[in-house]
């Protein structure tokens, strides 16, 4: 979520890193880039598998502490990742693994409470991401500088949000509309679900211009980075508003 707000996606940016890519230096491409966020996905889908397993067979508060290593631990190499990203083609698998930890709890918690939903979710994201792919290949979504601009604007609206939510739940203070399933709930939900969605875009463009300007190959894993935050923040987002409807029934 924080990924679209990081100066190292800025043009200024791009041409610090093309120049610092060399003569000769093997260059990023948009297909390396694919392949990498698939090996990304298959590494937090074998993290998630693992606990997912583990919390079904019982081991319960060991799931509790893997949702917390993986949630901290992500956070914080994310972050690293974010402002120093030739590091990503080390700390992005690190990253995919710890990830996989936090959703495979959190997916089996859901699992246990709505039988089905997470499989929903996960359909829904995937679906979402080849949408917004081929909408954005065939030029009806492009990442204009205004599209940018709100889209990075909303999601650092939200993710602030969700800090001082975050920070209230030690002083026992609940911001509204989060875990609220009413219709403003519902409705907060479908919009964060649309930022968090049009997020895809925004990776989408900087693979591209990546590969056009010839950015280093270890930046296909920083692009790879960028698709898999927008993916677990998709899914868990949708994973929320799928369980704020299934309540309601």
């Amino acid at each position: 979520m924080y990924r679209t707000s990081n100066p190292a996606l800025g043009e200024s940016a791009l041409k610090r890193l093309q120049a610092q890519a060399g003569v000769g230096a093997r260059s990023m491409t948009v297909g390396g880039t694919a392949l990498k966020t698939l090996v990304l996905l298959v590494i937090a889908s074998v993290s998630a598998a693992f606990v997912w397993s583990a919390y079904f067979a019982g081991n319960r508060e060991a799931v509790g502490g893997a949702v917390l290593v993986g949630a901290v631990g992500g956070l914080v190499v994310g972050i690293a990742t974010c402002f120093v990203p030739r590091l990503a083609p080390w700390t992005a698998p690190l990253y995919a693994a710890l990830e996989g930890m936090l959703l495979g709890g959190v997916s089996a918690t859901y699992e246990q409470q709505y039988q089905g939903l997470p499989m929903q979710a996960v359909g829904l994201t995937f679906g979402t991401l080849f949408v917004l792919l081929a909408a954005y290949s065939t030029g009806l979504l492009r990442a204009t500088d205004r599209f940018r601009a709100g889209i990075t604007a909303a999601t650092l609206g939200i993710a602030v949000y969700y800090l001082i939510a975050f920070a209230g739940s030690f002083f026992g203070f609940t911001m509204p509309l989060i875990h609220d399933n009413g219709w403003m709930g519902i409705g907060f939900s479908l919009v964060v679900v649309a930022v968090a969605a049009l997020n895809y875009v925004l990776d989408f463009d900087f693979v591209e211009r990546g590969a056009r300007a010839g950015l280093d190959r270890r930046m296909e894993w920083y692009g790879a980075f960028g698709l898999l935050v927008t993916t677990v923040w998709l899914y868990l987002e949708l994973l929320r508003l799928l369980g704020k409807l299934r309540s309601r029934d």
